[in-house]
C-alpha cells in the first residue's frame, strides 16, 4: 500500500520534475555503433528510491547499451494516477509507470497485456490476482511492502529485562503490558504518525481487512459497506481495532499535541530509542537507519484486535503488492515496448536487477525465483511474516479519496474532537458515497 502516500514525508529527496523528452515516437535513433539507439522514461511514484532507480538505470544500460533510460519521479503531493493522467493528456505518457494497484484497471486500455511475459511464472501467489481484468494481467508486480508496529528490540529488551519475544504481542492487553513496561523503563512507549495516509490508509483499513481470512468475505464486507447495510457499532474488528487505537493515544509520546507530528520525526525518536514502537511501514527503514542506535535490530508486531490470541489478525501483519509497473501501448513504439519489457525481465533475472531490488532499493520482490536475502531488518521481517504464512492481505483497492477523508475523520478522533460514534457515523456515510 502506499503505498504510496508517504512520498509527501520525503519531499525533500525528491528532484525537481523533468521534462518529459523521450516518449512516443522519438524513442529512436541511431547509435554510433550502427545498432537502433532507444529512449525509454520510468515513472517512479515510490520517491524514497528515486536515487536507487537513477542508479539501476545506468547499470541497465551497461548491459544494454542501446537503450537509455530516464526516471521521472512523480511530484510530492501529487497521486501516481493524477501524474498518469496528465501525461496521457498531454500525449506524452510515460513508457513506464509505476502505479498503486487499485489504479491499474483505470489504465487497462491504454497499457500493454502482459499475461505472456516470461516473469509470470515466477510471481508469487496472488501478486497478479488484482490486476488481471477478462484472465489478462496488465502490470509487473513490482513491490511486497508491509506494516505494524514497528519496535527498537533495544528499547524493548530493556523494558522485559532480557531478549524480547515479539510472538508473546498477541493481544491487546500484551501490547499495553509492553507500553507499560517501556514506560516504567523510562522510555516512551510509542509514537502515532498523525499523517492522513497513515491514519486513512494504512490504520483504518485493518477494520476491512482484519473480518476474515478469506479475502472473498472481506470483498463482501466492503461491498455491504458501500450499499450501507454493515453496522459498525457492533462490529467487533472494528471496535477492537479502536479499542487498541485508544490505547495506543494514551501511550503516545505526542499526547499532549497529536496532529503536530511530522513522518520525519517517528524514524528519528525510534532510531534514536527515545520510543520503543511507531506503527509504519518496511518503506521507512532508510530513515530508521539514519538515526539506528539499535545496530538494525529491528521488527514488526501485528496490530491486535482482541484479546483472544486465536482471532484472526492478532498474529498477522499485514502486506500486499503496493506498487506495480505498466506499459504504455498508446504513444510509445514496438521499440520502446520491448525496451521497457527487457528492463523488467533485467530486474527479475539478472544478478544486477536483484541487486538492484534487494540490496540497493530494500524491496521485498514479487518473485520466487528471487533468493536474496534482505539486509533491510523490516523487508526481512515482513518477509519472515509472509515465509510463516503470518500475514493479512493489505487492502489494495480502496477508492482513491479514502485516506484523505477517513484519514480526516481519524485525526480527529486522535485529537479528541471527535467520538467514536462520530467517527463510526463518517466512516459509514462516507462508505455509502462510493460508486
Amino acid at each position: 500500500m502506499k503505498s504510496l502516500k508517504w512520498m509527501q514525508a520525503i519531499a525533500l529527496s525528491l528532484m525537481v520534475v523533468m521534462v518529459v523528452t523521450a516518449c512516443g515516437n522519438s524513442g529512436n535513433s541511431e547509435s554510433s555503433n550502427g545498432g537502433s539507439a532507444v529512449k525509454i522514461s520510468l515513472l517512479n511514484s515510490k520517491g524514497e528510491i528515486q536515487a536507487q532507480l537513477e542508479e539501476a538505470a545506468k547499470v541497465f544500460k551497461e548491459d544494454n547499451p542501446n537503450i537509455t533510460l530516464e526516471i521521472i519521479p512523480v511530484p510530492a503531493g501529487q497521486s501516481p494516477f493524477e501524474k498518469a493522467s496528465a501525461l496521457y493528456a498531454s500525449g506524452n505518457p510515460a513508457t513506464i509507470t509505476m502505479l498503486d494497484t487499485g489504479d491499474v484497471e483505470k489504465f487497462k486500455d491504454r497499457v500493454l497485456d502482459l499475461s505472456g511475459e516470461k516473469w509470470m511464472s515466477d510471481a508469487v501467489d496472488r501478486s497478479t490476482a488484482l490486476t488481471t481484468f477478462e484472465g489478462k494481467n496488465y502490470a509487473f508486480p513490482l513491490a511486497i511492502e508491509g506494516y505494524g508496529f514497528i519496535y527498537n528490540k533495544a528499547v524493548v529488551d530493556q523494558a522485559v529485562g532480557g531478549a524480547f519475544d515479539p510472538a508473546t504481542i498477541n493481544t491487546t492487553s500484551a501490547l499495553e503490558d509492553l507500553f507499560k513496561k517501556i514506560e516504567a523503563s523510562g522510555k516512551a512507549p510509542l509514537i502515532i504518525s498523525p499523517m492522513d495516509w497513515s491514519l486513512g490508509a494504512h490504520y483504518l483499513p485493518l477494520a476491512y481487512a482484519g473480518q476474515s481470512a478469506d479475502t472473498a468475505v472481506v470483498a463482501k464486507f466492503i461491498d455491504d459497506l458501500k450499499a450501507g447495510t454493515v453496522d459498525l457499532t457492533s462490529n467487533n474488528v472494528f471496535n477492537g481495532l479502536m479499542d487498541t487505537f485508544d490505547v495506543m493515544t494514551k501511550y503516545n509520546i505526542d499526547k499532549a499535541s497529536p496532529l503536530s507530528g511530522t513522518y520525519e520525526r517517528g524514524p528519528e525518536v525510534l532510531g534514536k530509542g527515545e520510543v520503543g514502537i511507531w506503527f509504519q511501514g518496511n518503506w521507512a527503514w532508510p530513515q530508521i537507519s539514519s538515526f539506528d542506535t539499535a545496530s538494525g535490530q529491528y521488527g514488526f508486531l501485528p496490530v491486535p484486535v482482541s484479546n483472544n490470541p486465536d482471532d484472526f489478525g492478532n498474529t498477522q501483519v499485514s502486506s500486499a503488492v503496493s506498487k506495480r509497473l505498466v506499459i504504455d501501448k498508446e504513444e510509445n513504439t514496438a521499440e520502446q515496448q520491448a525496451a521497457a519489457k527487457t528492463f523488467l525481465e533485467w530486474m527479475v533475472y539478472s544478478e544486477k536487477g536483484q541487486d538492484f531490488l534487494v540490496n540497493k532499493a530494500n524491496i521485498i520482490p514479487a518473485f520466487k525465483n528471487i533468493t536474496l536475502e534482505a539486509n533491510d531488518p523490516l523487508a526481512k521481517s515482513i518477509s519472515e511474516h509472509i515465509a510463516k504464512g503470518k500475514t493479512q492481505d493489505s487492502i489494495s483497492t480502496l477508492p482513491a479519496d479514502h485516506w484523505a477523508k477517513l484519514g480526516a475523520s481519524m485525526q480527529k478522533y486522535l485529537a479528541g474532537a471527535a467520538d467514536r460514534a462520530t467517527l463510526t457515523k463518517e466512516i459509514q456515510e462516507y462508505w455509502k458515497t462510493v460508486k
